[in-house]
């Protein structure tokens, strides 16, 4: 079925059959479906699961799926949930992956909040061996002349903050890139440069320095926001002295807005705008690029890395809403454009749109984590289906 058609039944016929929000007893989620299936009868022990100040939620599942940059893959993902007293939900996330274009990623990424979120701890640690091909830089490009990149990576971001208002932060970081056995091919030729640029196209390349960061969070959980405002600012200076191979400073401003469409907040409008802004020569492979945000997720109807550049511009807009009224099955509607400045007027030429619908399986109700399957189409005829374990942004 054409995916217009899908896009608008939804659109027209899933408000009909939305209700009101139902207490957890009532709400299914796929460790429901399983204790159905095995026919398990002991009661499930709610009150010691639910997030309620101090409770954790552990959901532990291997996840076959597949990215148009990996092909099929298999993963394991670790997420915990946990509610400090009087504070915002905290998300750690451990995921193991191997791809069928053998990548392999280890990544573990932290959002802590401490009691009466007095104090809040962000992690981003990864490790990948990843080919993958490239597009050259400007908006201007190709997608059939791709350079296939080969690279091994480690990336340690840290940061710390203190709250300095209420929902405001204030604090500073450190953050490490490393991408090492850089190995570019076309047409079956190694080149030592894409689109005129050098630097990180072969060899290695090192950005290492710290960075002075600004968060607003005014979401009560993260993994699937339903209400307020996240807005992160954050100021990084590379410097050849901490073993970069140049010096130049990166700015990212990184703002989603939540809109509850009624009452039971079943609806929700979801707004994101994603930038970054470079002055310096920034090696390739750090370049802003489409899909290497932290979670991967910016730029879906296009492959990742389909456009780099030394500045780039996003922004989605995601309607989400519940099918079922057990919550076991929801969707979502989608848009998003894109754009990254030209290497050598710096300017911004044209933008590039997508869009598409999705599909959200509800995998535990007391932390409303989902399983997230969409499918989009980009304006250079790009479709691709997209994983994701929780919400997009």
């Amino acid at each position: 079925m054409n995916i217009r058609i899908i896009a608008i039944f939804i659109l027209f016929f899933a408000p009909s059959i939305l209700l009101a929000q139902i207490p957890y007893s009532q709400q299914v989620d796929a460790t429901d479906v399983l204790r159905r299936i095995l026919k398990t009868k002991k009661p499930r022990k709610t009150d010691s699961t639910s997030l309620k100040e101090g409770g954790k939620v552990i959901t532990v599942l291997p996840t076959p799926g597949y990215a148009p940059q990996s092909g099929f893959f298999a993963q394991i993902v670790t997420n915990v949930a946990i509610r400090n007293t009087g504070a915002n939900v905290s998300v750690i996330n451990l995921l193991a992956t191997y791809t069928q274009y053998r990548q392999t990623i280890l990544q573990n990424t932290i959002s802590y909040f401490s009691k009466n979120n007095k104090y809040y701890f962000s992690t981003d640690w990864r490790l990948m061996n990843y080919p993958q091909a490239t597009y050259g830089l400007g908006i201007n490009t190709s997608l059939d002349k791709a350079t296939d990149m080969n690279f091994s990576y480690l990336r340690l971001y840290q940061t710390i903050m203190r709250s300095v208002g209420k929902n405001l932060y204030l604090g500073i970081g450190y953050q490490y890139d490393y991408h090492w056995k850089i190995e570019s091919m076309y047409d079956g030729a190694k080149v030592e440069q894409i689109s005129g640029f050098t630097l990180g196209v072969s060899g290695h390349s090192i950005s290492s320095g710290p960075t002075l960061a600004l968060l607003y969070d005014s979401r009560t959980n993260s993994m699937s926001a339903r209400q307020g405002l996240y807005a992160n600012v954050v100021f990084k200076q590379s410097l050849k002295s901490l073993g970069s191979n140049t010096n130049y400073q990166s700015l990212l401003v990184d703002a989603r807005k939540y809109f509850p469409l009624n009452k039971s907040r079943t609806q929700v409008l979801a707004l994101w705008s994603y930038n970054t802004f470079t002055n310096g020569t920034v090696p390739y492979l750090d370049m802003p690029s489409t899909g290497w945000d932290t979670n991967v997720n910016t730029g879906r109807g296009f492959i990742q890395g389909r456009f780099r550049g030394e500045n780039l511009m996003y922004l989605e807009a995601e309607y989400r809403f519940t099918i079922l009224r057990n919550q076991f099955l929801g969707g979502v509607l989608f848009s998003n454009i894109q754009t990254v400045s030209e290497l050598h007027t710096k300017r911004f030429q044209k933008v590039m749109p997508s869009a598409g619908a999705g599909l959200r399986v509800r995998l535990n109700k007391f932390s409303r984590a989902n399983l997230a399957i969409d499918y989009a189409m980009g304006a250079d005829g790009s479709r691709n289906i997209y994983f994701n374990f929780g919400e997009v942004f």
